[in-house]
């Protein structure tokens, strides 16, 4: 990847916004909303509009997480989703499906309409394609499901991408759209009308029940319903860490000609995911913006991965001098619907949106419909399908599998934590590693200034143990997805809690 390159996504570079300020002192409203992306700032809008006072707390910066690193994808044409969910739930799940996807995105229409928001919101046609012959019935299979769920789907064999395909499930009317500068007005449109938005304020705790009380470090919000949107929960009151999986997608942006746009939306599951669209770049030119190399956090060779996902923009599209590149992640369920709803059994008054699975734009809004309903004794004819306590038999062969490769760390760690007794003198600069510092793991980087910094290689959410991340420099959890700064803050949760810091290893002379 050659040229200059930004390492923010352009969604985040293109549209600063203002800040809100840091929560300080005591607040009191209806219904508080920990996390501040597309999920929590719609249903602070819906339950803003229907009368309720909200406030919203973000760890960083509203807008700046999941959903300022997504490809802002506005389909209800989710891979082979419809497919998937007729043979194992049943048509009627499948048309539900379809139904919460189709309203999310008119919804989201609407509130654009509404703010008056450029937010470069387009109409496009979306694809879900393979080059391999062996899936041409697998496509056919789906686009079938995705007609009968409601979805103007067909089996196509021919796209607007610059190299053939065996066949593509084509589903037109969908659309994309610029992420932070609608979720920007949005935020706005809450602020002037009541709500409560504070940035740079970590929730470090949820005490009471009724009313609840939300701890950060300079204040205390206090709220008869709390709605969790933090992407893996951050309170796990119903303990769906055992059902979460996390997933990273790295992503490359490079300007192209107008002439060069496939002029669609496009997704395989081949080669680890490959994801394509364009936005508006001006200057007569679009942002080709290409997104793929699923791996979960803490498998190491990111760099590598990048590099891949380069060659492949390469071949296929003659892109080169990537100005940007971003990484998302998300958290995958075992049926492949999200879980939306009350995160606790009884009378718990704590709500939860989490496992989108790729697809936070209309989950998000989807999310927030639902939760208002539920909020306000009107609920959407969906709640069922995503209720976070649903559990279904095909559920515990993935489970089982996921766990598993959890169970490895979490207690492989334990019995034989990993790392060398070793000195870190052939550390490179900006590299990291786990050693063992007087048999105790600890997470050793040294910047490119040549200084050392060691933190525990210890997660604080579980105990796992911290893997680095050569491209975004960062450690990683494997279990639960946590991300952690060189220096140990806290970057993405399910952690509320820094890593700590550790004395420096001794230097080899040798």
């Amino acid at each position: 990847m050659t040229g200059p390159r930004d390492e923010l996504s352009y969604w985040l570079q293109s549209a600063p916004g203002s800040p809100y300020p840091a929560l300080e002192g005591p607040e009191a409203v209806d219904v508080a909303v920990i996390g501040g992306g597309i999920a929590g700032l719609s249903t602070a809008w819906e339950l803003i509009k229907a009368g309720r006072r909200v406030a919203v707390l973000d760890a960083g910066r509203v807008a700046a997480g999941v959903t300022g690193n997504t490809t802002a994808k506005v389909t209800a044409q989710h891979g082979s989703i419809f497919a998937h969910l007729t043979d194992s739930a049943g048509r009627e799940a499948a048309r539900l499906y379809g139904r919460s996807q189709l309203d999310a995105m008119a919804h989201l229409a609407a509130i654009v309409a509404e703010l008056g928001v450029d937010c470069e919101l387009e109409q496009k046609t979306a694809y879900s394609y393979s080059t391999r012959e062996d899936q041409v019935g697998d496509l056919q299979a789906e686009a079938a499901a995705a007609r009968d769920a409601g979805l103007p789907a067909a089996f196509v064999t021919e796209t607007g991408l610059p190299f053939d395909v065996a066949g593509a499930v084509r589903v037109t009317g969908q659309a994309q759209f610029h992420p932070r500068r609608f979720l920007i007005a949005l935020a706005e449109g809450i602020a002037e009308r009541g709500g409560l938005i504070f940035e740079d304020s970590r929730v470090l705790d949820i005490e009471g029940g009724g009313p609840y009380r939300l701890r950060s470090a300079n204040g205390e919000v206090t709220a008869a319903d709390v709605v969790v949107t933090t992407g893996y929960p951050v309170f796990d009151k119903a303990k769906l860490f055992t059902r979460l999986t996390p997933r990273r997608e790295l992503v490359l942006a490079a300007p192209i000609p107008a002439e060069s746009d496939p002029d669609g939306m496009y997704v395989t599951s081949e080669d680890h995911m490959r994801s394509v669209r364009t936005a508006p770049y001006g200057d007569g030119r679009r942002l080709l913006i290409i997104t793929g190399e699923s791996f979960k956090p803490g498998e190491g060779d990111v760099a590598a991965r990048f590099e891949r996902l380069a060659t492949w923009a390469g071949v296929h599209f003659g892109a080169t001098g990537f100005r940007y590149r971003w990484a998302a992640q998300d958290n995958d369920t075992p049926d492949r619907l999200p879980f939306v709803g009350k995160a606790s059994f009884g009378t718990g008054r704590v709500y939860v949106a989490t496992g989108f699975g790729g697809w936070g734009m209309t989950n998000g809004v989807m999310s927030a419909r639902l939760l208002t309903g539920l909020l306000t004794e009107d609920p959407r004819p969906w709640t069922d399908l995503y209720d976070p306590h649903r559990f279904h038999l095909r559920e515990a062969v993935p489970i089982l599998k996921a766990q598993t490769q959890v169970a490895k760390h979490f207690i492989g760690d334990r019995v034989d934590p990993p790392g060398e007794e070793t000195a870190v003198g052939e550390l490179a600069c900006g590299k990291g590693t786990v050693l063992r510092v007087d048999g105790t793991p600890t997470a050793v980087y040294r910047d490119d200034d040549g200084s050392l910094h060691a933190v525990s290689a210890i997660c604080t959410h579980l105990g796992c143990t911290v893997a680095f991340n050569d491209a975004e420099r960062t450690w990683e959890c494997p279990c639960h997805g946590s991300r952690f700064a060189t220096d140990g803050t806290v970057l993405q949760g399910p952690a509320n809690e820094p890593l700590d810091r550790r004395p420096l290893p001794e230097e080899d002379d040798g």
